[in-house]
């Protein structure tokens, strides 16, 4: 079994000990991780089932969480990492979904499951903090050894992707593909021994799991937790620590990037994270002002290995495919698509021809599928190629670039504009925390531009003179500037810290916060707004437009 999977990481680790697991309150080594990995997974077998052999975790990022963690390696078990910002009938359904057998949670996570039929019965249920369960545990305790049978194929996770562009699916993930991504990613983001690893985004998304927690397993780096992100605790807890390297997904970056200035601030332990959507200018900001480099990458809870590291690539690519195999294409033709021709702002000035899907045309045999979802594997399994549902293209260098999920493209007066290029333009202003850019219908035909930001507490609309920050920014183009923006301190978020671009595209500027209206480009010293907020007249006149034009299906 050697280090083929998870189960195997962990066994190497008996004996050691070098801090392998900490919190504010307690340190672990790796020897005192496997073992109480251990107690948990013969716990675990005893309680087991017919059935899948599916434990549900509905836990903040606490140390009993990684232990369950090594529990499931350990006895073959499938941890399904449920997402606490899930509430009533969508969590409900999301759950029964994946068959559990066994629930681990808390006081917390039993309110939030309070009134819903989850399939597990009440008495399944172990809670972390019930006065018996540190006795239960204990009694448990056991040589630490990997049940039979643990084998590359054996499934360790199933992981509910993000559900940014629609609903979420359970990723099926196994032990030999969960600790190839560890070997390989401590390498390709530099995690080593001494490394003491901090993770505040939650360990039910891939992006801890896959970019922090098995690659300092592989190393046998210090996994240091803390319970849920918050910018203002992110410095503290990195000094508190001595944390050297971090992940990071969504907004984090420019929530951190928003608070207060200090001179200390590169007065920290940090070198390095890794982690995406960071743009350059954050990328830029965040190793001026904090001293560390953040490293962007692609890929999924269903894929990775696509995309190598280059050295040499310029600032908004994410590398050069990994082989042969990965390739843009069109998706009507199959054909590959031409290398993108890029101006002086790096725009794509041949979309039509240059823009298509991410595939591997190799990739379908190492797709493991979706749990119970048919449907969902045929849409990534076509021809025999692995599809993405990514856009992008490959520059005449051969360096990649994500173009944006499937529909960033928005087709505005019979040309293709790029709802990400508007969307990482919005996101420099240096007062917007996050922002998403996406396409909505005209009244009268094809799409409109629209950009959702958050803003802090304090900051209003008008103090980010938006229009003349637009207007400088001359790789935006005079069709990507956002005709409405939808303006708010506290934008929906999925469970992982990224905007629901879904959500946001659906009520367009159909909505309760306040939506401002492009009204003209701005004139210096004219005095006159160039964006205007958006009544209630306004957007029943608008509506009338559509319906004018026979386009009613087509409001937002």
């Amino acid at each position: 079994m050697r280090d083929e999977t998870i189960a195997a990481l962990l066994l190497a680790r008996l004996g050691d000990d070098r801090p392998g697991l900490r919190s504010r309150e307690r340190t672990w080594t790796w020897d005192e991780v496997v073992r109480e990995s251990a107690a948990r997974g013969a716990l675990a077998r005893e309680l087991r089932r017919d059935g899948p052999f599916h434990i549900g975790v509905l836990l903040e990022n606490v140390p009993e969480y990684v232990l369950w963690l090594g529990a499931a390696a350990l006895s073959g078990a499938t941890i399904v990492g449920i997402n606490s910002t899930r509430t009533g009938a969508y969590l409900e359904q999301e759950v029964r979904h994946t068959d559990l057998q066994l629930l681990v949670t808390d006081r917390a996570g039993l309110k939030l499951l309070d009134g819903l039929d989850i399939g597990v019965p009440r008495d399944r249920f172990l809670l972390i903090d019930d006065d018996g369960y540190p006795a239960l545990v204990a009694s448990h305790a056991c040589e630490p050894a990997a049940g039979e049978p643990v084998t590359p194929e054996t499934q360790m996770l199933l992981l509910f992707t993000s559900g940014t562009t629609g609903a979420s699916k359970a990723a099926r993930c196994s032990q030999g593909r969960l600790a190839e991504l560890g070997r390989n990613n401590s390498a390709k983001y530099d995690i080593k021994r001494d490394d003491v690893c901090y993770c505040s985004m939650p360990l039910f998304h891939g992006n801890a799991l896959m970019a922090l927690w098995a690659p300092s397993l592989a190393a046998g780096a210090t996994v240091v937790l803390a319970p849920r992100f918050s910018a203002s605790g992110f410095l503290p807890d990195v000094r508190f620590y001595g944390a050297t390297f971090f992940n990071y997904v969504g907004k984090a970056i420019g929530y951190i990037l928003a608070t207060p200035r200090r001179p200390d601030d590169g007065d920290n332990t940090l070198t390095h994270g890794f982690g995406t959507e960071a743009s350059p200018e954050d990328k830029a900001e965040f190793l001026r002002r904090f001293g560390a480099t953040l490293m962007e990458g692609y890929g999924s809870s269903e894929s990775a290995g696509m995309i190598k590291r280059a050295a040499d690539a310029p600032p908004t690519a994410f590398g050069r495919p990994a082989h042969d195999g990965v390739r843009i294409v069109n998706p009507e033709t199959l054909e590959t698509c031409a290398p993108a021709i890029l101006d002086e702002h790096g725009r794509v000035t041949n979309a039509e021809a240059a823009v298509g899907e991410i595939v591997d045309v190799h990739g379908a045999a190492r797709f493991e599928g979706y749990y119970n979802n048919p449907e969902a594997d045929a849409e990534r399994v076509r021809h025999g190629w692995y599809w993405t549902g990514d856009l992008g293209y490959i520059d005449q260098a051969g360096f990649l670039y994500f173009g944006g999920r499937s529909g960033d493209w928005i087709r505005v007066d019979s040309e293709n504009i790029s709802a990400l290029l508007t969307q990482n333009v919005v996101r420099r202003h240096p007062k917007i925390v996050d922002a998403v850019a996406f396409g909505v219908p005209d009244p009268r035909s094809g799409d409109q531009v629209m950009a959702a930001i958050e803003i802090p507490p304090g900051v209003a609309f008008e103090d980010l003179d938006f229009a003349a920050f637009l207007a400088v920014q001359d790789d935006l183009g005079t069709k990507g500037a956002p005709r409405f923006v939808r303006v708010s301190h506290a934008l929906p978020t999925t469970g992982s810290g990224k905007l629901k671009k879904k959500e946001l595209q659906l009520d367009g500027w159909r909505t309760t916060d306040p939506v401002f209206r492009w009204a003209g480009r701005a004139v210096k010293g004219a005095g006159a707004p160039e964006y205007v907020l958006m009544t209630e007249a306004d957007k029943a006149a608008l509506r009338a437009e559509f319906i004018a034009a026979g386009r009613r299906r087509f409001l937002p």
